[in-house]
């Protein structure tokens, strides 16, 4: 079964949305129930607002991954924009340097099985997240 997608530009607000719906179709396709496939997509959209946001440009690419016997998503964003200048202030919950309630990068983590995170002024920011079945 190979639904991986091909990385989506996010470039515009309606990108968000294309991320968004493309993450829970491949999410049901893999066999994640209902209320997994929307915490699959809220996370997607938490990461591709931010690039869309922050970076202005990025990309968000939703894959089909194995690990061991289990199945999963994972989702990498990355964007080339300024970077983020603490990534320990940015994962605390209700911090925000826009006009966001806070919950994006916190929420993600805890809506997703894995997390890593890098930043820096130079390349950018790059999210992987990834759920199990």
């Amino acid at each position: 079964m190979n639904h991986n997608l091909q990385p989506i530009n996010i470039t515009h607000e309606v990108d968000i949305a294309i991320a968004t719906s493309e993450a829970r179709v491949l999410a049901e396709a893999v066999g994640f129930k209902q209320a997994e496939q929307y915490m699959i997509a809220t996370a997607v959209s938490e990461l591709a607002r931010n690039i869309f946001h922050y970076a202005k440009e990025g990309k968000i690419t939703i894959k089909i991954i194995e690990k061991g016997t289990q199945k999963g998503i994972e989702i990498i964003a990355q964007d080339n924009g300024p970077g983020i200048e603490d990534i320990d202030k940015a994962m605390t919950d209700h911090f925000s340097t826009g006009d966001g309630l806070g919950s994006g990068l916190p929420g993600v983590k805890r809506l997703m099985d894995e997390f890593e995170i890098s930043s820096d002024s130079r390349q950018g920011t790059k999210v992987i997240a990834r759920k199990l079945l």
